[in-house]
């Protein structure tokens, strides 16, 4: 079906009922973060194996990204609405398995099952929009399911503490039960349900190996104490493995006769620009999340709440950035809008780089006005990583066939994801190796070698004052590199192309 064989508001009502999968899938996403502590006393873990909350975290993020690319292709063979339909479904089991599991490994289960539901439902309503809107269109459309979906990252965590304090973390995951059936039925009753022409095949091998790749590269790369080591224990070996089995997906998709992408009718140099610019688009998305909170709690005094009250600054931008980005490229284009979004958000984390240890007290002065500088800074990176969503999205559709298009948005997707993963790991170990560098030659005051308690207090504040030092340069060398990463995403944005040029 095509913008011309269904009327506005039919289309308006069949993206609606996606955008509200999506919201819903996205609302799961961190909303686990704000109850660990409540599952960690329920099923009473003990306090010396806290490693066994990690693959709760783990777990969704696993799904996510391991059956995308696999269950993006499945759209294009079974049709839009099947897809939906079944990861709502998949969706709601998770969720009843979640809620309730009276063991951490059951409890995991159900994380894996919504994971791998939730995400697929962002590249199938992506590849939907595209099938009801036209090239010139599609982009504000897609802008909206990217603002459900930004939208829903920034709720998941206020939604999951309110739900918890009012009826135990176990009433987050009963709630989703009627929501998923609710977009069910307005899926149902408002997608179309006609199959593509011509069904594509599905890659069963190509996907399977590429969804093992991911998944060790995300349980490789996942660091539960990022704070005092770069990789965890079983990184380095997960990590080897990942790139053995990448090789092995390569060899088969340069052989085999069905593939995860056909490249034979895709414009690669559009597509791979897109892919690119989304890689560094997650960089610069986790840098944010990770070290402005660390960043909050190391050198600001704040705890997690505190730090999450700092992050809303962004995390409510990253929305409002994603629709406006989607309108906004529906009349100027893919390129120019992306290119300008990489360069807004290295703008401010430039400004960024510039941060003390007062930051908060610091003003930005500009002409008559005197603003926040801290609120400001993070209000244009959220801004700026918000514009790109929907115009690579929209890139990466348009350089793909009709036929291609759930695995081509699922790829952009999984793109993202894996440069949030890549992203923080390599950043981290580069900040790491500064702050070891820093402190190395610093020795920690021992009370009896001073004559004085006011000679230990002072030997005390003076390695105090280094070590928060040695931590903000950490900080500020880290968003000055990602400055120059998101420089490198917009040079990348500019190979996507025009509509004229395809």
């Amino acid at each position: 079906m095509t913008e011309v064989g269904t009327t506005r508001r039919a289309r308006s009502v069949a993206i609606g009922a996606g955008g509200l999968a999506v919201l819903l899938g996205a609302l799961d996403t961190y909303v686990v973060i704000g109850l660990l502590r409540q599952i960690i006393e329920d099923l009473q873990i003990p306090v010396n194996r806290l490693e066994q909350v990690t693959p709760i975290v783990t777990g969704y993020l696993l799904g996510y990204v391991a059956a995308m690319p696999l269950l993006g292709q499945a759209s294009d063979r079974f049709g839009r609405k099947t897809l939906l339909q079944a990861c709502l479904a998949g969706f709601l089991v998770g969720s009843v398995l979640t809620a309730v599991a009276g063991s951490v490994p059951l409890l995991v289960v159900g994380r894996v099952v919504l994971g791998i539901a939730g995400g697929a439902l962002l590249p199938v309503t992506m590849a939907l929009a595209a099938d009801l809107w036209s090239e010139r269109r599609r982009a504000t459309v897609l802008g909206a399911v990217g603002g459900a979906q930004e939208l829903g990252s920034v709720l998941g965590p206020v939604y999951g503490i309110a739900l918890a304090a009012l009826a135990g973390w176990r009433s987050v995951f009963w709630v989703n039960v009627p929501l998923a059936l609710l977009a069910m039925v307005a899926v149902y009753f408002s997608v179309p349900g006609n199959r593509p022409a011509e069904r594509a095949k599905v890659d069963l091998v190509g996907g399977g190996l590429l969804a093992i790749a991911l998944g060790m590269l995300v349980v490789g790369l996942y660091n539960p104490n990022p704070r005092e080591q770069v990789l965890p224990s079983w990184g380095l070996p997960l990590l080897i493995v990942a790139a053995v089995v990448f090789v092995l997906f390569l060899l088969w998709e340069s052989r085999a006769k069905t593939r995860l992408l056909d490249p034979t009718h895709v414009r690669m140099r559009p597509f791979l620009a897109a892919l690119g610019t989304s890689i560094a688009a997650g960089a610069a998305l986790m840098v944010t999340l990770v070290d402005v909170d660390l960043f909050s709690q190391t050198l600001l005094g704040r705890d997690d709440q505190g730090s999450v009250e700092l992050l809303l600054r962004f995390l409510v931008a990253l929305p409002v950035g994603a629709i406006a980005g989607g309108f906004v490229a529906s009349r100027a284009g893919e390129r120019s809008v992306a290119f300008v979004g990489m360069l807004v958000a290295g703008a401010g984390f430039l400004l960024m780089s510039g941060w003390t240890a007062d930051v908060l007290s610091t003003p930005h002065e500009l002409g008559p006005l005197t603003l926040p500088r801290l609120d400001t800074d993070l209000v244009i990176v959220g801004l700026g990583l918000g514009l790109v969503i929907a115009p690579l999205s929209s890139a990466v559709l348009r350089a793909a066939p009709p036929e291609q298009h759930g695995v081509a948005s699922a790829g952009v997707v999984v793109a993202r994801m894996t440069g949030m993963l890549v992203g923080i790991a390599a950043l981290s170990a580069w900040g790491l190796h500064r702050f070891h560098s820093m402190t190395a030659s610093l020795d920690v005051p021992i009370r009896v070698l001073y004559p004085s308690d006011a000679a230990y207090e002072t030997a005390l504040g003076d390695y105090v004052g280094a070590v928060k030092n040695a931590l903000l340069t950490q900080y500020t060398e880290i968003f000055l590199i990602t400055s120059v990463v998101c420089a490198a995403g917009a040079a990348l944005a500019l190979l996507i192309g025009s509509r004229r040029g395809h």
